[in-house]
């Protein structure tokens, strides 16, 4: 059961996947009746009917725990439907069963202790306060009564609590031994054959465990779709319950008084038969001395004592004046009156009083006067010739009725809510593996999208496609385009990916175009660009090693840095070429023109700037090339920047610059030896440059050296 999938390419996956369910759910129930049976012809006053439940809740999950515990009450309602109303409480049992099972309680002792309390709380408890609802307050003749007759004896409480206590005691002994055999037969079953009795219904590829644990815990902004569809069915299922429950109540309430009013009507006529109409006006007249007065109010008064339902019984002549009595038998709580006395007419009997004053039929009568709430038959009795001599009177209590209607209305409570939990908890399993899990684990595979590399795009799409959802339906459509919408994305992806690369390529090739063009300008500099970005690229990594200015070096700096500092010298272009090829030293004119080359790159690259809209790269180009001769102590030029003021790619690339202008050779001098440039480099820290940049320059000074030797033999 637990790697069943639908397929729609292969029909008899349903067969083989409603069959191994059904042998699943008989086994539960074949052990709830094997062990009842058992109990009930031992004679041990233990129920023992939940071994099953218990079991298919542990194996299975909620659904089979449920539909086994509550199917046992319905097969046991056919032998006694009281067994119906308590469906609930087996529902309730099978839930807390899986739910101590997944919380691994069963493993602690104390845990199981505590497990088994509340199963009793549950059946005994609210199966003691559903007999209260049901049957009233009385100690019944289940198996508990003969423990609450001993306990209300002994004088702690009321029957009530006296038996809810017994029911409690008894529960608990009962749910023991249940829980007892139940982690019994766990134990003895293996766990790889326990695999196999997890319910579930996959519309799509069985997850793992671990998988569903993740998407049973994907967080939704307001409220999660699963319990919207509880929200719904719930409304739905309370709204109909409500309807059918009136209809039926009122149905039933209807029934109740026909079916009493028929049998008031009975009474009647039979107390109608006893009387001799021609003899009414002398039983009025003389009352208890008349002949036979005494031996028919003794066959009315058998007739009073035939039905607990019948509250009064009597006979008045009706006039303008009142009722007149005939006969007015005693009862318990109210003495009868006598012969000739009269009784005002009541409240509720006024709309009638013309019928009966002209001694015709009337229908039963509902009031709620004097004597209380009652349902009154009356039937005229005529004499020979027709006239009507009085009326035979039969008060039925309502309260009779109305505690047979409470009593169906609890009924009706007690199927609905029982039938209600089983739906919701099948219906929500349903949900859950054809609309939540699917829906769930496609989140989950879009949020693990990652488009860094081709492999992780491959892995992600490999993830959406292994869920292979087949619902048959709008979720499956949905799953469909959405995993065609993904593998042209990235394809599309890759294509940007292709073109942007592409494109940087062409940049960096412009880049280094423009530099050899400012170079093939200064015969002096050679690969000077090449080699301060390689020394910036060693200076920026040395520094991220050591951890300083780590907020400042991102990747996107490094390679911006890197990247753009070919430009650093591309003011000068404006430089004329008599100054800038000059063999000799320069004189202090053309020094100050030779400056100007700073701010020139600055102004050409922010041209540039101006047409990109992102320009994070020419950013950082721009201030390699306005501000890499600004010096740490702000003697510097072009602005006398100091300290951090000075962009950091511009003090990386101050150091580069310099030791690279050293270790080269001039047409005015030869190239330093690499120790006696990394002993300025060493000399300007804290000066000339940014002692981090400096310190962190010599710790590398192997990759240095590397580069300057290269240079040199180059």
């Amino acid at each position: 059961m637990g790697n069943s999938y639908l397929s729609d390419d292969n029909n008899t996956s349903g067969v083989r996947k409603v069959v191994p369910i059904i042998l699943f759910l008989a086994a539960g129930l074949v052990i709830n009746l094997f062990f009842s049976q058992l109990a009930i012809k031992f004679s041990i006053p233990l129920y023992l009917d939940n071994v099953g439940t218990l079991l298919g809740a542990t194996l299975g999950g909620f659904v089979p725990g449920a539909v086994i515990g509550y199917l046992t009450n319905v097969i046991n309602g056919i032998k006694s439907i009281d067994t119906l109303y308590y469906g609930g409480i087996s529902i309730l049992i099978a839930v807390l069963g899986t739910v101590f099972y997944q919380r691994k309680w069963f493993k602690s002792f104390w845990k199981t202790v505590l497990a088994v309390i509340l199963f009793a709380l549950v059946g005994g408890g609210l199966g003691s306060i559903l007999t209260w609802a049901l049957y009233g307050q009385g100690f019944g003749e289940g198996i508990s009564a003969p423990l609450a007759h001993k306990i209300y004896d002994s004088g702690v409480g009321s029957i009530f609590w006296s038996q809810m206590a017994a029911d409690i005691i008894i529960d608990i002994a009962d749910k023991a031994i249940v829980t007892a055999i139940t982690l019994l037969i766990l134990k003895i079953i293996p766990k790889s054959f326990k695999e196999k009795f997890e319910f579930s219904v996959w519309y799509q590829r069985p997850l793992t465990r671990a998988e569903r644990k993740a998407a049973r815990k994907t967080k939704s902004r307001s409220m999660s779709l699963r319990y919207k569809i509880m929200l719904v069915f719930s409304i739905a299922m309370i709204i109909i319950a409500f309807v059918t429950g009136t209809i039926s109540y009122t149905l039933f309430n209807q029934a109740n008084i026909d079916g009493e009013s028929k049998m008031g009507s009975g009474v009647a006529t039979v107390v109608r038969r006893m009387l001799d109409p021609n003899r009414i006006d002398e039983y009025l007249l003389v009352g208890e001395d008349a002949v036979d007065y005494a031996i028919v109010e003794k066959n009315i008064e058998h007739v009073l004592h035939s039905s607990p339902e019948i509250e009064y019984i009597y006979v008045y002549q009706i006039r303008e004046d009142g009722c007149h009595v005939v006969f007015d038998l005693d009862t318990e709580d109210t003495p009868g009156m006598n012969p000739g006395e009269v009784v005002e007419f009541e409240e509720g009997f006024e709309y009638v009083l013309p019928d009966l004053l002209a001694g015709k039929e009337i229908d039963p009568i509902i009031s709620n006067d004097t004597y209380g709430w009652l349902l009154t038959i009356y039937q005229p009795v005529y004499d020979s010739a027709g006239n009507c001599k009085c009326y035979v009177g039969v008060d039925i209590s309502m309260a009779h009725i109305i505690e047979g209607e409470r009593v169906f209305i609890v009924k009706v409570i007690a199927l609905f809510a029982g039938f209600f939990m089983l739906l919701l908890l099948v219906g929500l399993w349903l949900v859950e593996y054809s609309l939540i899990m699917p829906l769930n684990t496609m989140a989950l595979a879009a949020n693990s999208f990652a488009f860094d590399d081709e492999a992780s795009q491959e892995e992600g799409l490999e993830k959406l496609e292994s869920l292979d959802i087949k619902t048959g339906d709008e979720l499956e459509n949905l799953y469909r385009a959405f995993s065609k919408t993904s593998e042209d994305m990235m394809s599309y992806v890759d294509d940007v990916q292709e073109k942007n690369e592409t494109i940087s390529r062409m940049q960096n090739n412009l880049i280094m175009v423009l530099a050899d063009i400012v170079e093939s300008r200064d015969s002096f500099t050679g690969n000077h660009v090449k080699h301060t970005a390689a020394y910036s690229r060693i200076i920026m990594n040395q520094l991220r090693k050591e951890g300083i200015y780590t907020d400042q070096l991102t990747d996107d700096f490094v390679e911006n840095v890197e990247h753009s500092a070919p430009l650093h010298d591309i003011g000068k272009i404006t430089i004329p070429d008599a100054i800038l090829n000059k063999p000799g030293r320069l004189t202090e004119e053309e020094f100050e023109k030779m400056k100007t080359h700073s701010m020139a790159g600055k102004e050409i690259i922010s041209h540039a700037s101006d047409a990109v809209a992102e320009s994070t790269y020419l950013d950082e180009a721009e201030n390699l090339a306005a501000y890499h001769h600004e010096k740490w102590n702000g003697t510097g030029y072009p602005t006398g920047l100091s300290g951090e003021d000075i962009p950091l790619s511009a003090r990386i690339m101050a150091v580069a610059d310099v030791f690279d202008a050293l270790v080269s050779k001039r047409s005015y001098k030869e190239g330093f030896p690499i120790e006696k440039a990394l002993a300025i480099i060493r000399e300007g820290s804290g000066s000339h440059f940014d002692p981090n940049i400096a310190t962190a320059f010599l710790h590398a000074e192997d990759e240095v050296r590397a580069i300057a030797e290269q240079q040199k033999n180059g």
